[in-house]
């Protein structure tokens, strides 16, 4: 048998193992790397794959630990974390359910604009969720909230982080999709390609965001107006009222400057991811010190929930290293390159099937899993074909938010459980999230038509 078509085999038959091994329960970054290690032993048996590859790995790893775009992510988590141990996050969604209280789905918005807020100044979902489920869930549900209703707007708007600059899946994307990028214009021929960075993709992501902030907005406003039963009004009582305006001022207004100094020098060009993103850690220590919040055991819990996170992220990258090296060498790359070139439709069709395997795979797989198995074998592809890298990249986040929250392995879905009341039925979770999903597939599919909305930022703050 041709060696190539055996080599394509094996690299094809590793990615369904990979995919096995992770529905039997096996850690991710050891099942990436012991499955890739296998298959890689069953090619050098078979001659078809040469173990000098493995060489280039040491490399990989000092450049990643090394490399200063990817700073940010631990920072930008010691952030979130911050602002959620000091109950900053709790203050602002108790304010703004006054605010919003007496109208009708009152406590459904004021959940999404704290969720964007959030997303915004942390970008950590599990912390999100679980606050706002924690504070708001049972506010909604003694409100008498359809508690289908109330749980999908808390997982939706908690897994905003996953798309709204500071994302940390973004800081990953942006930095693989500028290497990616620079290496397939200089195979073209183009030796001086235009950078894609991280703060590229944070401007092409804005947009997007606040199209799906709104999305949930109109659909609960929408069940306020046509079910107005699922989602009553919460009066606040005259004397609360008194003092609303100062809440609004103390609660919504540093949280709020914040968000503007580390996304606004990151777009304005002022500073890099990284240096935002220490200006974002020193500014959130300070919020909390403001509020007599910050002491030394809510530092400790922060930094090693911080170490716990950015441990866990870093070394399914590293198994993710091992997995792309044996895939590509065993020919891997070039049976997607030729099944995603030969698909009818062209360029559009292939970026849609690589959006409909990453949809599936997100009902059990986590993002970051996603992005450093497919990303890889696909946006090499991709960009070859001219998709535009910032699209691309923003449109797989959106994609990948939906990780969060498809049944059965959404985490945002366990998050909210282990925090939902007893009584609380985990049917009702699930069929909360469904017309949440289905709004992001229409965000989805909105952004495949109309790019722009994508690519007129970035191109505006270019000049």
């Amino acid at each position: 048998m041709d060696p190539v078509l055996i080599g394509e085999l094996l690299a094809g038959l590793m990615f369904f193992g990979v995919i096995g091994f992770l529905l039997l329960g096996f850690p991710v970054a050891f099942t990436l790397a012991g499955v890739s290690l296998m298959f890689g032993a069953v090619g050098m048996g078979l001659g078809v794959f040469d173990p000098s590859n493995f060489g280039s790995l040491p490399n990989r790893y000092i450049g990643f630990m090394t490399n200063e775009v990817l700073v940010a992510v631990p920072l930008f988590i010691f952030m979130g974390v911050m602002l959620e141990r000091s109950q900053i996050a709790e203050q602002l969604l108790v304010t703004m359910g006054k605010l919003f209280g007496n109208l009708r789905g009152g406590l459904g918005i004021s959940v999404v604009l704290v969720g964007a807020m959030l997303a915004a100044s942390t970008g950590v979902v599990g912390a999100t969720v679980v606050t706002m489920g924690l504070i708001s869930l049972p506010a909604m549900l003694r409100a008498g909230y359809d508690p289908k209703l109330a749980t999908g707007v808390i997982c939706a708007s908690g897994t905003l982080g996953q798309i709204i600059p500071p994302s940390t899946v973004l800081i990953f994307m942006g930095d693989m999709l500028s290497g990616i990028n620079s290496q397939v214009q200089m195979a073209k021929g183009n030796f001086a390609p235009t950078p894609v960075s991280v703060g590229d993709l944070f401007a092409g992501a804005l947009l997007p965001g606040l199209m799906l902030v709104s999305l949930y907005l109109l659909f609960t406003i929408f069940k306020a107006i046509t079910d107005p039963k699922s989602c009553p009004a919460t009066p606040v009582p005259a004397d609360e009222r008194q003092h609303l305006a100062r809440e609004i001022m103390v609660a919504l207004v540093p949280p709020l400057l914040l968000i503007l100094s580390v996304l606004g020098s990151i777009l304005g060009g002022i500073a890099t991811p990284t240096e935002a993103a220490s200006v974002g850690a020193v500014g959130a220590m300070i919020l909390a010190a403001l509020r007599w919040r910050l002491s030394l055991g809510i530092l400790r819990e922060t930094v090693i929930t911080t170490a716990s996170i950015t441990s866990m992220v870093f070394v399914i990258l590293l198994g993710a290293s091992v997995f792309s090296v044996v895939f590509r060498m065993m020919g891997g790359d070039n049976l997607v390159h030729e099944f995603l070139s030969d698909l009818p439709g062209g360029t559009l069709a292939a970026v849609a099937m690589v959006m409909a395997i990453m949809f599936l795979l997100g009902f059990i797989l986590d993002t970051f899993e996603i992005i450093f198995i497919v990303i890889p074998i696909t946006a090499p592809v991709l960009l070859a074909l001219d998709v535009d890298p910032v699209w691309l990249g923003v449109l797989v986040g959106v994609n990948l938010q939906t990780s969060f929250l498809t049944p059965p392995f959404g985490f945002a879905l366990f998050y909210l459980r282990g925090v939902a009341p007893a009584d609380l039925p985990t049917s009702a979770i699930y069929k909360g999230i469904l017309p949440f999903v289905a709004l992001q597939v229409l965000a989805i599919a909105i952004l495949f038509v109309f790019p722009q909305i994508v690519t007129w930022l970035p191109r505006l703050i270019a000049g």
